[in-house]
């Protein structure tokens, strides 16, 4: 067994999976869950009752709480695990004094949308907390197939390579491979993009595409992920990698993908607003958007499946006329 100190900062789908593939390698997993009706749901039922509810825990590995500050103070390592959106409000309790000495890793794969920062930078700067105690958590995998066992791999990537290789170890089990990278932002940008470009698969799919347009659809997506991250941190990296196109390729093709099902609503025809409230669930996608194509202002790289969503999305642009603009761009 693990003896590191680890807290999961979440209560949805992929902090559930988190969980469960710790409780194999660590004695006691620190685990925040935002409401108390949920912390003693969990303690007297031993699953989740909101999420990934199959999945059922030895509680004696657990403690868990609503109370941030005692969760943090508790570990060494933190695994942050709530929705980008709502990463800034979920921390608002929390001081850089707080977070001092600690590790932490994102499993978010998300944008902060009031900052248009990834979370690497936004702890960085917000926190104090040195790139080098920061790392990323990333796929390709679904929370889903963790609940059902399915083989999965998962990318950890930090600066910090025996941190990296620490956390590594702590989730690899029978079901689970690990492999570690120190590409901390390509990997969170990747992240980001793959679920706007499965938002696209999505609303390609909602109008009546078919494969062989959503095959060169997600080829050109994989092409804009490397233009983009290697304009804003070019270092040596192979875009081939599973935690870059294994993890597009999952989220633009996955029946699990929340962001490919919330594509395929707006794709349908319906609104943002109706698609959001009928998921009940966070398409990180629908924010991550509107920051990439923000933050592309700047560098200007040529991102025709970003803008197309942006527009889509944002501007309410009719998505059958958009999606055949861009068709014409593609090849």
């Amino acid at each position: 067994m693990n003896n590191s100190s680890i807290s999961i900062i979440g209560s949805g789908s992929w902090p559930t999976a988190l969980a469960k593939m710790l409780c194999n390698n660590v004695q006691q997993i620190n685990w925040w869950m935002r409401n108390n009706e949920s912390v003693d749901y969990l303690k007297k039922h031993h699953h989740n009752p909101n999420y990934l509810s199959s999945v059922k825990f030895d509680v004696s590995k657990l403690n868990v709480s609503s109370n941030l500050k005692e969760i943090v103070s508790a570990s060494d390592i933190i695994i942050l695990a709530v929705p980008s959106a709502f990463l800034k409000v979920t921390l608002q309790d929390i001081t850089a004094k707080d977070l001092n000495g600690k590790t932490v890793f994102s499993a978010i794969k998300g944008i902060v949308p009031e900052y248009n920062l990834i979370i690497a930078e936004f702890l960085n700067q917000n926190y104090n907390v040195a790139i080098n105690s920061i790392g990323v958590i990333t796929g390709p995998c679904h929370a889903e197939e963790v609940a059902m066992e399915k083989l999965s791999y998962l990318t950890i990537a930090s600066q910090n390579t025996d941190a990296a290789k620490n956390l590594a170890q702590m989730l690899n089990c029978r079901y689970i491979k690990t492999t570690v990278s120190d590409d901390i932002y390509g990997t969170e940008y990747a992240a980001v993009l793959k679920n706007v470009f499965a938002i696209a698969s999505g609303i390609c799919h909602g109008i009546g595409y078919g494969d062989n347009f959503n095959a060169v659809l997600i080829s050109n997506a994989i092409q804009e992920i490397k233009r983009f991250v290697d304009a804003v941190h070019p270092i040596t990296r192979d875009i081939k990698d599973s935690a870059y196109l294994g993890d597009l390729l999952v989220t633009a093709y996955s029946q699990f993908s929340r962001n490919r099902t919330f594509g395929s609503m707006i794709g349908k025809g319906y609104s943002v607003k109706a698609a959001q409230l009928e998921m009940n669930m966070i398409a990180e996608g629908y924010y991550g958007v509107k920051c990439v194509y923000e933050i592309n202002k700047k560098h200007k790289i040529e991102m025709p499946i970003t803008d197309a969503v942006y527009r889509i999305l944002y501007e309410k642009k009719p998505s059958a006329w958009e999606i055949k603009q861009l068709s014409d761009l593609l090849s």
